[in-house]
Formats: structure tokens, sequence, C-alpha cells
């Protein structure tokens, strides 16, 4: 099944979705996908001199390459709403004030392999709006094509969150879906 808004058409101002598939319920009547979103569609990445950063509708995944045979007790990390800071050892590796705010007590840090440190940050306000452009205020923003992108995914990915019986996944989406795309919530069913 295809899933379309109406208005799709060279100047819609609404979002178009193309190939967006119906999803049968699972035994019990559960709609939900079988695996988070980003795993089913991928990620959106920003590389950084260190590795890169990207963002789903509730948070901000940040993995830094770190030497191998790194130990965790080497890995200096403070998480607070609006600050980050990561240290290997004595070389500071990424420090400053995010983009947006986070909720620190949920924001947490991995070492994985000994050669990746995943820090995974709480967005504070968690919609398709909130599409952070950059992952410090003053650095690591992402270029056009990228940022462009990102929004998109995070505007499927908000279709998805309100539409649980299709798969947007693998959707493509044109219009205007700046700023997560308009606002649906107030039309009659």
């Amino acid at each position: 099944t295809r899933a379309e808004k109406p208005g799709c058409g060279s100047n819609a101002e609404i979002p178009c979705v193309r190939s967006a598939r119906s999803v049968p319920p699972r035994p019990g009547g559960d709609w939900s996908m079988s695996a988070p979103f980003e795993e089913r569609s991928g990620v959106v990445p920003c590389a950084t001199p260190w590795g890169q950063w990207y963002q789903t509708l509730e948070e901000v995944f940040i993995e830094v390459q770190v030497p191998p045979g790194t130990r965790a007790q080497d890995i200096q990390c403070g998480l607070q709403s609006r600050h980050v800071a990561l240290a290997v050892g004595d070389r500071e590796i990424l420090k400053g004030k995010l983009f947006d705010s986070t909720i620190a007590d949920e924001g947490t840090w991995t070492l994985e392999d000994r050669k990746m440190v995943r820090i995974v940050l709480t967005k504070t306000k968690r919609d398709a709006a909130n599409c952070w452009t950059s992952l410090l205020e003053s650095g690591y923003a992402a270029d056009p094509w990228v940022q462009d992108q990102m929004q998109r995914k995070l505007t499927l990915e908000r279709f998805q969150k309100e539409n649980p019986g299709f798969d947007f996944s693998g959707a493509e989406i044109s219009g205007n879906y700046t700023k997560g795309g308009p606002d649906f919530s107030n039309l009659e069913k």
C-alpha cells in the first residue's frame, strides 16, 4: 500500500511522502516496528575530525574514535544539560556548549571495542522541528546537504510515530518538510 498526502504535486505546500508501506499488525495487535526507526532507515551522519554525530527525534549520538586499546579508566566524560566534555588521558577531544538543551541525567557514554566512545544525549525538545544544525553552538555544523537530509529523516520519523501502521523507513519526502513539516494534529479524522 502506498501512502501519499493530498496536494502532492510540483508546488505542494505540504510534504509529499512516497512509498510508505502498510505494515500488518504483529500477533496480539502490536503495530510497532521490530527495530527502531534509525536502524531500519539508516542514519544521516555529520563527519567531524574525531568521528561523527547524528540525531533522531529524541536523541543525539556522538561517536568518537579513540586510540585502539583505550580503557574506560582513561576516559573523562562530562555531560550536562548544555555542555559536553570528553578527554582521553591528557588529550581533550571535545568540549563546548551544545547546540540545544538535553536531559542531563539521561546522558550516557560507553566505550565500544576499546576504540570508540559513543555518547547518547536525550533532547529536551523531542520533535521534528528541533533538528540540530550543529553539535556545538560554536562547531561541528552540518553542511547544507547533510542538514537537509537530517531534516528529511526527522520528518519521516515524525510521520512514523504519528502513523504506526505504515513503514516510512524507505520513503522519500519532498515539499515543505522544514521544521518538521506542517502540523496535521488539528485536522478532523
